[in-house]
């Protein structure tokens, strides 16, 4: 038996699938392409998490989006971060050309073109889903991260989400934190330390600055009701495919803090809300994160130990995380090891650096008798991929570089006109276009001042009147003393009567005796 007789059964017996599975590409042996070697991924495993990672241009996205639009036909919804803008295109039909037919050909693929079902959502200026979320929902933890707050200032922040769960002030918008705040080292001075201890007003101060200068990124837009139901991520068309949920971030990639900050809460809610599925033959959703680098590369230690605990525990809610970056060395080791499926481009070796982060991603992947790996990474070409995976029995794959099948879809962005066209046919947009503003912290603490200020101003006009009318009465009558200490005759009388009264008892008590 030849190498390649050799190779091709081994790929065939490392992916076989007895269940349903979604088709990658077709493995390749000496930068060659083999006809009916198909890297599968059965769907069942789809939840143990991926990674995509490479080096500019070499394919990452064109990966991602023939991941999403294979899921989609599975009936699987999925949410897209697109941090590039490069993924809108989804939404419409590709173009075949001679060179995805000769790519598929090689492989052994039939390649046809459609658009998929897409929504697009937004937490900025974009036109879109409005994504909202309470800062309520954030907790205090998320919330500090996005502050940049150090760890006296993150306590501060924990005791003041206390205090607003113990006296039921709904956190809904900042403008609610900002009067919280306000109030705790005014007002509610006295009524904070009581109850919590004191707070430095140096802290707070900092923290409020903080605060405007978030609103000053635009974040009021995404902090606030309706909040976003992540529910309507699992959707399907009449057709029975997912829905692909595209989150437009184009104009926020100078915000690392609210991206990074909105992505962990937006897992933490799903996470929270979604009931416990255990091995499902496929999953609920699968959530793609671009640029994941933005996630990590300020994350506090609490933080990433955060991350690593939701990511572990997710996929038991039926939950897949994918995670997209140039440098997997980007992606924590205690994160990486919770990743099933890694689809690696090529990688460039321009300093020493970079053949370091090479060998140490080379020793992520298993053993292959087929390929030198460290060798691999640097030759692949553009939309090649070394790709392992799990099989159905949670077994390593072997190791296969791969010809990643072409996209079906648009490899380009929509026009203006085109996004147009999805947002006025989508029924979320009209869902979350409300603007609601409900009574919450800011409104109760004003009310509570007010009621205290007239309680305030009640209590002076009293003293003032009392004031008054001891001034009045102790000028017709001379003095108050001498009103106090003056008897009427009446009264006089009265007195004298009883006291004569007790002692003529007691004077006849001691008669009889």
């Amino acid at each position: 038996m030849s190498r390649k007789d050799d190779f091709f059964r081994s790929i065939n017996a490392g992916y076989a699938c007895k269940g349903d599975f979604i088709v990658l590409g077709g493995a390749m042996l000496d930068g060659e392409a083999i006809a009916d070697a198909h890297v599968k991924i059965p769907l069942k495993t789809l939840n143990r998490h991926g990674l995509i990672a490479g080096a500019t241009g070499t394919g990452k996205t064109k990966t991602l989006q023939v991941l999403a639009e294979q899921l989609s036909l599975k009936g699987i919804p999925s949410l897209v971060m697109d941090v590039k803008g490069d993924l809108s295109g989804l939404a419409r039909p590709g173009q075949e050309n001679d060179f995805i037919r000769n790519r598929h050909g090689k492989i052994n693929l039939p390649y046809s073109t459609m658009g998929f079902p897409v929504e697009l959502l937004t937490i900025s200026e974009q036109n879109g889903v409005r994504l909202r979320a309470t800062v309520s929902e954030f907790g205090p933890v998320l919330f500090s991260r996005i502050l940049d707050l150090n760890d006296i200032q993150g306590g501060i922040m924990s005791v003041i989400f206390k205090y607003c769960d113990d006296n039921r002030l709904a956190l809904i918008d900042l403008k609610d934190i900002r009067k919280v705040i306000q109030y705790l080292t005014g007002e509610g001075k006295d009524e904070l330390e009581k109850e919590y201890g004191a707070m430095s007003t140096a802290s707070t101060g900092v923290i409020l600055r903080k605060i405007i200068e978030l609103e000053q990124q635009g974040a009021e837009r995404f902090f606030g009701e309706e909040s976003f139901d992540t529910s309507d991520l699992m959707r399907r068309d009449s057709g029975g495919n997912g829905y692909i949920n595209i989150i437009r971030l184009t104009d926020i990639q100078d915000k690392p803090k609210l991206f990074s900050t909105f992505m962990l809460s937006l897992l933490a809610e799903v996470y929270n809300t979604m009931p416990e599925k255990g091995d499902v033959p496929k999953p609920e959703l699968v959530i793609f994160i671009d640029e994941a680098h933005l996630i990590f590369s300020q994350a506090s230690k609490v933080l990433l130990e955060q991350i690593e605990t939701i990511v572990k525990l997710i996929r038991s809610k039926g939950v897949g995380v994918y995670f997209i970056t140039q440098n997997p060395m980007d992606v924590p080791a205690s994160v990486l090891a919770q990743l099933g499926l890694k689809v690696q481009h090529a990688l460039r070796a321009f300093t020493a650096k970079d053949r370091k982060d090479i060998k140490l991603t080379a020793e992520n992947f298993p053993i292959s008798d087929y390929y030198r790996t460290e060798e691999a990474i640097t030759s692949l070409g553009t939309g090649e991929a070394l790709v392992t995976a799990l099989n159905e029995k949670g077994v390593p794959t072997p190791l296969a570089v791969t010809m990643v099948r072409a996209p079906m879809s648009r490899m380009d962005i929509l026009t203006p006109e085109e996004i147009d066209s999805i947002n006025r046919s989508s029924q979320l947009v009209t869902k979350y276009s409300r603007v609601v503003d409900p009574e919450s912290a800011a409104e109760m603490l004003e009310k509570k001042i007010r009621d205290a200020e007239e309680r305030r101003k009640e209590m002076e006009t009293r003293r003032d009147y009392e004031k008054d009318y001891r001034r009045s009465t102790g000028r017709r009558t001379g003095t108050v003393t001498r009103r106090r200490t003056t008897t009427h005759p009446v009264v006089k009388v009265l007195t004298s009567a009883t006291f004569i009264r007790g002692v003529m008892g007691i004077l006849t008590k001691a008669m009889k005796k």
